[in-house]
């Protein structure tokens, strides 16, 4: 379907390449098809360009509920890593993403729980750190309503 779907993510044209992961996050929720793509949209996870970053943590995000080879368990670690960006919107985007991500797979909420509770937002601007905190603590509220919320799941 999509060959070099990895050069359009990285695209000079940003407007063109957000559009584009825009649609690949919409699609996701309602499809796998863009699953098959899963490692490609991983392999950009430390690309150097934030915006880059923003988007392949969405589009990872919300193809974690057709993760069933478990690909995710190979790059939850790279992904949590992003809480603490050195962006600070990757990092913001990060902690929203990580919601859905632990919506779909709960096996990942502890280890989610702990590395936002554990985040050093020091080096964030005062402008700034307030609303990463604002996002870790709604993050938290969804994953720990959603954990007790799981029977033997």
């Amino acid at each position: 379907m999509e060959e070099n779907i990895v050069a359009k993510l990285t695209a000079k044209d940003d407007k063109y390449a957000c559009a584009l992961a825009d649609h690949i996050v919409a699609e996701s929720q309602e499809t796998d098809i863009w699953y098959d793509y899963f490692d490609d949209f991983a392999s950009l996870l430390e690309h150097p360009k934030s915006l880059v970053r923003n988007r392949v943590l969405y589009i990872l995000a919300a193809n974690a509920q057709w993760d069933e080879e478990n690909r995710f368990d190979s790059i939850i670690g790279d992904f949590l890593t992003h809480i603490t960006d050195e962006k600070p919107i990757t990092a913001r985007q990060c902690v929203k993403a990580l919601a859905q991500v632990g919506l779909a797979k709960p096996q990942y909420i502890p280890r989610i729980l702990s590395c936002l509770r554990g985040a050093d937002l020091s080096k964030y601007k005062d402008s700034m750190r307030p609303l990463i905190e604002k996002d870790i603590a709604e993050t938290e509220k969804i994953l720990s309503t959603s954990r007790s919320g799981l029977g033997d799941g």
